[in-house]
């Protein structure tokens, strides 16, 4: 049977409407399909997202793809988003032993509001002693020759002939002699506390007495132990009555001298501790407290004097030795850390706390530093644990830079807190150990 030519027209055309409609009913089944499978697929895997990739050497660069490091002579390692925690890092305590992690607790201290001042020895004027002759005679005999001898308490240092002293024993030991005169008790008494007012020891009065026999020369005894600092007189010299024969000074104890700025002498208080450090002596520590503040103001550099009172009992600072001295000032309790847990990123201050098996940065602000110690004004509480030494290798994954930003920065967005470099590296850290 034979088909008209516009019935085969007909019959394609047919065809096509039939599988138009037929690819229409099944494309749109067919990409709901597709899209549900898809999201099962998303919702089913298991594998993180990965946000860049990185060389652990260099952590503070990103790249968009696998492939080698061209730093170190290693494949870069892939960063998840799962391991994105803000809070802080988590790391186990067998990682944190292996680095070498040192934590400890911020306490209550006693903390001095010190100050550094520069002071020089002098001798101490309590300690001084004039040596002399209470009557007119002569030298005849000089037992200290030089300014810088040493004597010692009792020693004899000069002999001295004295006319009239020699007198005042002649008419002692005369009354001696005498008896069977009323009072004559009264008058010895009398004429020996005349020897003793002339100058004579009590030992060369008793030895007169027993001997009978006066002496010409008397003895001059040094008042204490010390250095000669004053020599006046020489052998065969004439002295007078209270004129002075050397100057002694007891160098046991001396005086350091400190010149404090006029604004800081308020500060300081008689009492106040001092711990000295000289060049000469670079092993040596000497501590002293506040004996006296001149009340006297230096009016060319504008200073207080403050005496401190060193002991010396080896003798081994001289008078004119520089110290660098600190002084303690008045006492306070505060927080305080070691210095070494502070880290300073040059705009903040910050520390890393402790938190179970957790370590986050915490911004502080500080106040003054005392023998390795940081006083806390600000940030930390009492019985709080910061990382004392090992800071740097918690933060050896990525830059503490990302966290630290983020302290002071609100305002940012959550796509660049994200991308932020973050502390959490308790995965990349040990795979860095092994």
């Amino acid at each position: 049977m034979s088909i008209s030519k516009s019935s085969k027209m007909m019959l394609v055309v047919t065809l096509v409407l039939l599988t138009g409609l037929g690819l229409w009913r099944f494309y749109p089944q067919a990409t709901t399909s597709n899209a549900n499978v898809s999201n099962s697929a998303k919702q089913t895997s298991t594998e993180p997202k990965i946000l860049y990739w990185y060389d652990p050497m260099v952590p503070e660069q990103k790249f968009d793809k696998a492939g080698k490091s061209p730093f170190m002579d290693m494949q870069l390692v892939p960063k998840y988003a799962d391991s994105v925690n803000t809070s802080g890092v988590s790391i186990s305590a067998a990682v944190a032993q292996n680095l070498g992690i040192r934590v400890v607790k911020a306490k209550l201290t006693e903390f001095a509001d010190g100050l550094s001042a520069v002071g020089r020895v002098e001798l101490d004027e309590h300690r001084v002693y004039a040596v002399q002759t209470r009557s007119a005679g002569f030298v005849e005999r000089l037992a200290v020759r030089a300014v810088g001898d040493t004597v010692r308490l009792g020693q004899k240092v000069a002999e001295i002939y004295a006319p009239e002293l020699l007198a005042a024993q002649q008419e002692y030991l005369a009354l001696l002699k005498i008896t069977g005169i009323a009072d004559i008790d009264t008058l010895r008494q009398a004429a020996r506390q005349r020897l003793q007012l002339l100058g004579m020891a009590p030992q060369e009065i008793t030895t007169i007495s027993k001997t009978g026999q006066a002496n010409p020369r008397i003895g001059v005894y040094a008042p204490a132990s010390g250095v000669v600092t004053e020599l006046l007189v020489r052998e065969g010299g004439q002295v007078l009555p209270s004129s002075n024969l050397m100057q002694l000074a007891d160098l046991s104890r001396v005086w350091l001298l400190l010149e404090i700025p006029e604004n800081d002498a308020s500060r300081l208080k008689i009492g106040d501790e001092v711990e000295a450090k000289f060049d000469s002596l670079a092993e040596d520590y000497f501590t002293g407290r506040i004996d006296y503040i001149y009340p006297m103001l230096e009016r060319s550099t504008r200073s207080v004097q403050v005496r401190v009172v060193l002991a010396n009992s080896k003798g081994i600072l001289k008078t004119g030795m520089f110290a660098n001295a600190s002084l303690a000032g008045s006492r306070r309790k505060v927080i305080s850390i070691p210095s070494e847990a502070v880290i300073s990123t040059g705009t903040r201050t910050v520390v890393i706390i402790k938190e179970g098996q957790r370590f986050r940065p915490a911004e502080v602000r500080l106040g003054a530093e005392k023998k390795g110690q940081s006083e806390i004004l600000q940030g930390l509480a009492v019985g709080e644990e910061v990382v004392a030494s090992g800071q740097f290798l918690i933060d050896s994954e990525a830059s503490l830079n990302g966290v630290l930003a983020r302290l002071s920065h609100d305002t940012d967005t959550p796509h660049e807190m994200e991308m932020s470099h973050d502390m959490n590296m308790s995965h990349d850290m040990e795979m860095s150990h092994d």
